[in-house]
């Protein structure tokens, strides 16, 4: 017999305020609710199961993204819904690779600043003044990004006068590489600025570390949290791919 739940329950059971539940039932995150004779509402398993899909996709992606995500769940072909699911961990997999690639900059600058071999995550070539378009092709971004860099006081090219070219020595091509590095993690300018005059700083630079440390541990629990997730919409969609498809009895 299917449970027959008030709203007060499936909120309790899932460790949320019955507001909520009532608001994501509005939105469409959640199935219509049956109404008893009462008019009180009555929910099912499916909607347990389906908000604790959306509590787990709140931690991994945010509300905005957790809603639209299981309103397409609840809309679309199990595959599709399913794909859908799946490609938020690609996003993730982005924000890990960026914070990596931030750290690693750091500490390869903290390396170089304390004359030490940075090992094979340093760049190569920081050795040499590079134009605008050489350093902008190895970072992979645009002249017109280093120029606002520049701009907004994060990397310092050599200029003889105001009309002469863009010369990048050593020191401005190691902060532009932090600054890419940062950047592409999602940091704004007043972060980088601060990391750059930790870096600067010589010594102050554990600190940048640490903070990329802890984003990456909350990376990972937004990871584990969207793997919960994925388990809820399977369940909720598994019964629309067959027994064929999940592997069932047929």
């Amino acid at each position: 017999m299917t449970a027959r739940l008030r709203t007060s329950d499936l909120a309790a059971a899932v460790g949320c305020s019955a507001q909520l539940v009532r608001d994501l039932e509005g939105l469409g995150v959640l199935p219509l609710a049956r109404r008893a004779a009462n008019g009180y509402r009555e929910f099912s398993s499916e909607h347990v199961t389906a908000l604790r899909a959306y509590r787990e996709l709140a931690v991994a992606v945010g509300p905005v993204v957790a809603r639209r995500t299981l309103r397409a769940v609840r809309a679309l072909p199990p595959t599709e819904a399913l794909a859908r699911v799946n490609a938020l961990h690609t996003t993730l997999e982005r924000e890990r690779e960026a914070a990596l690639g931030a750290r690693r900059a750091l500490l390869a600058m903290r390396a170089e600043a304390a004359g030490e071999d940075p090992g094979a995550d340093g760049a190569a070539d920081d050795d040499a003044t590079l134009t605008i378009a050489e350093l902008a092709e190895a970072l992979g971004v645009r002249a017109s990004t280093l120029r606002f860099w520049e701009q907004v006081g994060l990397v310092t090219p050599e200029r003889v006068t105001s009309r002469a070219a863009r010369r990048y020595p050593p020191r401005a091509v190691r902060e532009a590489r932090i600054t890419a590095a940062l950047w592409a993690a999602g940091y704004g300018v007043p972060a980088v600025r601060a990391t750059l005059d930790a870096v600067r700083g010589l010594g102050a630079v554990e600190d940048p570390v640490r903070a990329l440390d802890d984003r990456l541990e909350v990376i990972a629990r937004r990871t584990l949290a969207l793997l919960r997730a994925g388990a809820h919409v399977a369940s909720l969609v598994g019964d629309g791919l067959g027994g064929d498809g999940l592997g069932g009895d047929g």
